[in-house]
């Protein structure tokens, strides 16, 4: 009886070796019926790359394309909340080393929804005509619930005034997990315009928050080090001799007394 059953896996066996043998060749026709291929065939010789080509790697957005360095002076206008007291001493020195002029304007706790709700934005870049501008705000809104719906209309309202001039946005240098502020950055700008700072390491001040003078002078190398690689307009950031200087001019705005309305 062993035998006989034998027999009978051993044919069954033979049977499906032959179905998947055909089954990993081009559709043939056998006996006048059309077998076509499993793909199995093509599965197991993919590369492996193309099989971690998944949707969700297909559907990033393509790397900005390397572009060549602008290596014209540059009238630079630096804006952003208190995280400039850090950035503008070593920025400062940049400027100076690669022949740029930097002007910067600090708006104490200002969020974008301060500079998207005013045309304050207008009258710097009227004042200064900048051609060139690096923007530092996020790190007041790290907290917002609901942040898109609060806070898009205003990021895309102080985008639009800045128009065609190039840009760089220095995200927020996070101490915590954020709500959704890099995030909304990061889909508004354009290509090669954002550099993210949440995931590097600060040393900070006794507030916890503002990275120390030393440790924003390195995050600006960073910065430097970033752009020629992946800014949609790098500009010359040659590493100055000295460790810190001044910009031409520092404006100070204080808080705001009374919240803007928001922009939606």
């Amino acid at each position: 009886m062993k035998h006989e059953y034998f027999g009978l896996w051993t044919l069954l066996t033979v049977a499906l070796a032959v179905f998947i043998g055909f089954s990993c060749l081009e559709p043939v026709t056998l006996a006048g019926v059309e077998l076509k291929s499993s793909g199995i065939a093509d599965r197991l010789t993919r590369p492996v790359v193309e099989q971690e080509n998944s949707s969700e790697t297909l559907d990033s957005p393509p790397e900005v394309q390397k572009v060549a360095t602008d290596t014209a002076s540059k009238n630079i206008l630096l804006i952003g909340d208190s995280m400039l007291e850090g950035i503008n001493p070593r920025l400062a020195a940049y400027a100076r080393e690669n022949g740029h002029t930097l002007n910067s304007v600090i708006w104490y706790s200002s969020t974008t929804a301060y500079w998207g709700n005013c045309d304050t934005l207008r009258v710097f870049l009227r004042q200064f005509k900048p051609d060139y501008i690096f923007i530092s705000l996020g790190a007041n809104e790290l907290f917002v619930k609901d942040i898109i719906e609060k806070r898009e209309g205003c990021l895309k309202y102080f985008l639009e005034q800045i128009g065609d001039i190039p840009y760089l946005w220095i995200g927020p240098p996070n101490w915590k997990k954020d709500t959704g502020i890099n995030e909304m950055i990061a889909r508004n700008v354009k290509p090669g315009c954002y550099f993210k700072s949440d995931g590097m390491h600060f040393d900070r001040t006794k507030d916890g928050a503002h990275p120390t003078h030393a440790s924003a002078a390195l995050w600006v190398d960073s910065i430097a080090r970033w752009m020629p690689l992946h800014s949609s307009h790098p500009i010359k950031m040659n590493t100055p001799a000295m460790a810190k200087s001044r910009p031409a001019s520092v404006t100070v705005l204080q808080p705001l007394k009374q919240p803007l309305p928001m922009r939606h």
